[in-house]
């Protein structure tokens, strides 16, 4: 099992926006006080759950900026730098480095499809443009192809790629990697439904979507399995799981952006191809906070900008 190298909760941040479409720099800062103050030991900043496809250039590094600057001491910051084009992932990870970031996450290339040798060539040049720590990315659902074992278990040998965000929801293929990586190499959950049982075949934390809502539970529910009490750690996971399965309603992160301007957090703005949550969505969401005592006030009330 490796080190939780990024803590064990790490938030796979939204991005804010305001009604005119540009980013809400304000509700973004307000958000990073937010989970520092409720169980999230790092942030992972214009990924898929920040709208990071949808981001220029600029508007990235802007946020790379606003975090470093920003962000209450002790939070480790994760930069998504991981694109479909090597030259410009590796330009991407060199700035977020300059800029000062803790981290950077990598996703498998997609639309690209690359077999196991263009898999591990891409992920070795990301890592060897930066002293950073790497994440790997794994997200079939989301890139039309997954990283092969093989390349998996090379880069866990590559001395500055620590981690993995598992998000192929496959327990066998996350337990080889458990059982054959380097001893260092740590696995991240990248689904909130199946932290606990990642964690069982030798996962060491979450890169979380419903950590905006509940990071501080998730985090009781990790200390506690780490610190032997498994059925409390099942406990907290049976009392979870409704609302981690209402973050993918709809395609992430419309949810979860949905219910955080309801809690008065952030505006209730997409950027296209995104768009708002029906209102059978959202009336769903309402009811699920309100079970988890998480919504203030009355729908239509409470959302900002």
């Amino acid at each position: 099992m490796g080190k939780p190298v990024f803590g064990r909760v790490v938030t796979a941040v939204v991005t804010p926006f305001t009604a005119e479409g540009g980013i809400d720099y304000g509700a973004a800062e307000g958000l990073m006080y937010h989970l520092a103050q409720h169980g999230s030991d790092a942030a992972v900043i214009g990924a898929t759950t920040g709208e990071g496809v949808t981001l220029s250039h600029e508007e990235r590094l802007d946020l790379f900026r606003l975090w470093r600057g920003r962000a209450p001491e002790g939070i480790k910051l994760i930069a998504n730098t991981g694109t479909n084009n090597t030259a410009q992932s590796v330009e991407l990870t060199r700035t977020a480095a300059d800029l000062g970031m803790d981290g950077v996450m990598a996703v498998y290339p997609y639309y690209n499809k690359p077999n196991a040798e263009g898999q591990v060539r891409h992920f070795r040049a990301i890592a060897q443009a930066t002293k950073l720590p790497v994440m790997l990315y794994n997200v079939p659902s989301r890139t039309g192809g997954g990283m092969s074992l093989e390349a998996v278990l090379e880069l866990s040998g590559v001395s500055n790629i620590v981690a993995i965000k598992e998000a192929s929801g496959d327990l066998d293929f996350v337990s080889a990697i458990a059982v054959n990586a380097q001893d260092d190499f740590a696995i991240y959950s990248g689904d909130d439904t199946l932290t606990l049982p990642i964690l069982a075949v030798g996962g060491v934390g979450v890169v979380s979507v419903a950590s905006h809502l509940v990071g501080e539970r998730i985090q009781a529910m990790i200390t506690a399995f780490v610190e032997g009490r498994v059925v409390e750690a099942a406990r907290i996971h049976a009392s979870l799981f409704g609302l981690c399965r209402a973050m993918f309603l709809a395609v992430n992160p419309i949810p979860v952006k949905t219910a955080l301007a309801l809690m008065g957090l952030i505006g209730e703005h997409f950027r296209l191809p995104l768009t708002p949550a029906s209102n059978e969505v959202k009336n769903r969401l309402v009811s699920i906070l309100n079970q988890h005592g998480l919504f203030p006030g009355i729908p239509g009330t409470v959302g900002r900008g």
